[in-house]
């Protein structure tokens, strides 16, 4: 599993499996945020097969699944509020990790937009889903 630190509290990754819940939650993850559409690609780990394992670990499951027809999706400021909860630690998941990064490009202040942009384009994240802001 490809994951990207892209804040103390916040990483990203590309999908998960139910097998890799008990290791999120050894590394001290304390939430899961599904941001990736069930069906997308046949091999995918459903979002209900994922949360059962997070509950089973003791962590919290959020469901965000956005595309490109959706994006930012319907609470952008929950989502916001919770990559920025200081008592979480998340870690997003969807296709590559990409649309998790723009989702959190997408839930920054614009104090911060400029960093969080270039922390993403660091890793190597396209941001086309934020871009132009």
């Amino acid at each position: 599993m490809s994951m990207y630190k892209l804040t103390d509290t916040l990483s990203v990754s590309a999908q998960i499996t139910p097998q890799d819940v008990p290791q999120l939650a050894e590394q001290g993850f304390t939430a899961v945020v599904c941001n990736r559409p069930d069906g997308e690609s046949p091999e995918q780990a459903s979002m209900e097969a994922i949360e059962v394992a997070c509950h089973s670990a003791g962590l919290l499951f959020v469901r965000y699944p956005v595309n490109a027809m959706n994006f930012p999706g319907a609470d952008l400021d929950g989502l916001g509020a919770l990559f920025d909860d200081p008592n979480q630690v998340v870690l997003a998941y969807c296709r590559t990790g990409t649309r998790c990064a723009n989702l959190w490009v997408a839930t920054r202040a614009e104090a911060d937009l400029a960093g969080a942009v270039q922390t993403a384009r660091d890793i190597g994240f396209d941001l086309s889903m934020v871009a132009p802001r």
